[in-house]
């Protein structure tokens, strides 16, 4: 008797599964019919949806563009710190220990006078009229400190040491300000303050269309509703399960998503590799971001469908809740 008390409780397991599983494919396929049946709002959902995605692929690899090329300058610009020609080697050592403590500084490095005038002299090798100059001047070049630092909009710390620091302001020379002080600070500063904006923008305008793109979902989903009351109503009178009815909603609106993230990550691969030679003429590091994306070609896409099936999904939902009164 026990044995088939579990047969029959198993054959009814098994029976229970096929039904969910053939629940489940029904959704799906009326999910998929709702969204070739109005073509015109179903182009122009997924229009939205595909621009909301393209904007946030923008936003996302610019930003990884822009830390990129913000990396590249910031191991070309050095700041510089100008110390008296006699300045030892020894005080030079002194100095890049203190500096590199600073917890804004990625590291630092000591030029004497003497290595400051060859090192002048060997980038200068193709001009006679300099070398002929440099060989008869009576002037020294300065010691240098250069130092280059974690995040180009940080230098307060820096400057704060050259001010307060005794063994600075002892070797320090008096007629070269440190070149964070002088004409380059407002460059530097130029480059962050275009960096940030750039990622803001990029944030906002991606909230934008993201509520824009939910926005038309929601609406669609609405209409949808609307035109098939009758066959709602007529589910619900037989006892439909609300899963099963709002599930093709739900379908419809992860369908929008999934073609949006195919279309928007092809046009964004498209225009990446299209912009590559102007942004590098501009001296713009986007290859290591190029690279980056082909290889992970299969986890970019599958990130943009999850991200447009959930743009959908929350679309869905709010207006099934709203309006299929289940």
């Amino acid at each position: 008797m026990s044995k088939r008390k579990l047969d029959s409780k198993s054959f009814a397991q098994q029976k229970r599964r096929r039904r969910q599983f053939l629940t489940f494919v029904r959704m799906c396929r009326y999910g998929i019919n709702n969204f070739s049946r109005n073509a015109w709002l179903t182009i122009a959902a997924t229009a939205v949806m595909t621009i909301t995605l393209l904007i946030i692929f923008t936003a996302v690899t610019a930003r990884t563009v822009l830390s990129d090329t913000v990396g590249t300058l910031r191991d070309k610009v050095n700041m510089s710190i100008y110390f008296k020609t006699d300045t030892s080697d020894q005080v030079g050592d002194q100095l890049v220990q203190k500096v590199e403590q600073l917890k804004s500084v990625q590291s630092a490095t000591f030029i004497n006078a003497a290595a400051a005038r060859q090192d002048f002299a060997e980038q200068n090798s193709d001009s006679v009229s300099t070398l002929s100059a440099l060989s008869e001047a009576t002037n020294k070049l300065p010691a240098t400190l250069n130092v280059k630092v974690k995040d180009i909009n940080n230098i307060a710390e820096l400057s704060n040491f050259v001010k307060t620091d005794a063994l600075v302001k002892a070797n320090i020379d008096p007629n070269r300000e440190p070149s964070f002080a002088g004409d380059r600070k407002t460059s530097i500063e130029t480059i962050g303050r275009a960096v940030n904006f750039a990622q803001e923008v990029g944030i906002i305008a991606g909230a934008i269309f993201v509520a824009i793109s939910s926005l038309i979902i929601f609406n669609t989903i609405r209409m949808a509703i609307f035109n098939r009351r009758d066959e709602i109503q007529m589910m619900k009178l037989i006892g439909a399960d609300k899963s099963f009815i709002r599930g093709p909603f739900l379908v419809e609106a992860i369908v929008y998503g999934f073609v949006a993230a195919i279309i928007a990550t092809g046009l964004g691969f498209i225009a990446l590799y299209a912009a590559k030679d102007t942004l590098i003429s501009y001296q713009i590091t986007v290859q290591p971001t190029i690279d980056f994306v082909t290889f992970y070609a299969g986890f970019v896409l599958l990130g943009m469908i999850v991200v447009g099936a959930i743009i959908g999904i929350i679309s869905s939902l709010l207006a099934t809740a709203r309006y299929l009164k289940i």
